[in-house]
């Protein structure tokens, strides 16, 4: 399975280097020099990571097929990809085809909805839920709000401030 590991930006600077958009929680090692990634949509790639920097949180890159700002303008809002195995995978974090369809239920253990996707920010990733009803909701995937993922047992459980949810009736409906 290939997961996407960030997002082609703008090109920066003349050399061909871009900014991405990071989707990973190893972007030292993702994006290490010497590296090949796959690429969505394919025929823009394989790239080889020539060079990597972090500056001020975010990460820019060369390529080695990019020699100038040109190239690099064409490869914007490409993915970038690699191929999971069990080794990449850590204690606490999860990837989304691993949440995609679990049910979503609340503290009490009434069922919420299904998991639909999960959204990548820059502040925090937000769980896409579909609640029972159909409605979308999107609930950030912090710890306080989501304090149980178990995806063994095909759930995750949420602690939702009131009016989070869609479902949530309306404060004069008390």
């Amino acid at each position: 399975m290939e997961l996407v590991v960030a997002r082609i930006g703008a090109a920066h600077g003349l050399k061909g280097m871009v900014r991405l958009e990071v989707r990973t929680d190893d972007p030292a090692g993702r994006f290490a020099p010497g590296t090949v990634l796959s690429t969505d949509p394919a025929e823009r790639g394989p790239l080889t990571v020539a060079a990597a920097a972090e500056r001020q949180g975010s990460w820019y890159v060369g390529f080695a097929e990019v020699p100038d700002r040109t190239a690099a303008e064409e490869l914007r809002g490409t993915l970038l990809l690699v191929t999971a195995d069990d080794d990449d995978e850590e204690d606490e974090a999860w990837y989304p085809h691993q949440l995609t369809g679990l049910a979503v239920e609340d503290t009490t253990g009434r069922r919420v909805g299904t998991v639909a996707g999960v959204q990548h920010l820059p502040a925090q990733d937000l769980l896409v839920v579909t609640e029972e009803g159909g409605q979308r909701t999107l609930v950030p995937f912090v710890s306080e709000l989501v304090p149980v993922v178990d995806v063994p047992g095909g759930r995750v459980v949420i602690d939702p401030p009131r009016g989070l949810l869609a479902s949530d009736p309306a404060p004069d409906e008390d």
